[in-house]
């Protein structure tokens, strides 16, 4: 899977069900009367609502899968980057109008230009926006959440490097060779101390 894949398929699925939320919203704004509500639902081409749970649990397949993808690759010290945030503003609009277009066409067989102008549209229309910031932050809030898992996995916890120094794997002592004190007028003229490095166990 590429890493542009990757993304998509991290963002789509909560794109698509954040939008459905704001699509059933609109209705419940535009129609609170249940029964009415029912009948503008039959009447556009709304009887597909019924495999709803089904399509639901693909998209959380699918989101199981790409956060799997990811906490792999971020032991792989591959991090993910999510998608531009103003994508998380328009996919949603667009699938919105999408869908609520062909729900007519496929009810009535005529391209229904009209669609605009019922109630509905435009309540939706403008849910698409806090619905889009919702996945965008639910998304951000997933990778990061997976990225740290894979580095946890991976044994690699952030810590602070200091470029240009070495880093002993292990512990030692450092012990200093004292100079006797008979040799201390030669001091100047005698060998520099050495340090012996002592591997501790």
């Amino acid at each position: 899977m590429t890493r542009r894949g990757l993304n998509w398929l991290v963002a789509l699925p909560l794109v698509l069900v954040g939008s459905q939320i704001a699509h059933g919203a609109a209705y419940w704004w535009a129609y609170p009367e249940a029964s009415l509500r029912a009948s503008v639902l039959q009447q556009t081409g709304h009887d597909y609502l019924a495999y709803a749970p089904m399509l639901l649990a693909l998209a959380a397949a699918a989101e199981l899968l790409a956060l799997g993808v990811t906490v792999l690759d971020a032991a792989r010290h591959r991090p993910a980057r999510l998608l531009p945030p103003w994508l998380f503003a328009v996919l949603p609009l667009l699938a919105y109008t999408l869908q609520e277009h062909l729900e007519r066409l496929l009810a009535g067989g005529v391209f229904p230009w009209w669609a605009a102008l019922d109630p509905t549209f435009w309540r939706g229309a403008l849910l698409q926006l806090p619905v889009g910031l919702a996945a965008w932050l639910v998304a951000r809030a997933l990778l990061r959440t997976a990225t740290v898992v894979g580095r946890r996995l991976a044994g690699t916890k952030h810590r602070p490097v200091l470029r240009g120094a070495r880093v002993l794997s292990r512990p030692c002592e450092v012990a200093m060779l004292r100079v006797a004190p008979i040799a201390g007028s030669a001091a100047g003229r005698a060998p520099p101390c050495e340090v012996v490095a002592t591997t501790t166990s």
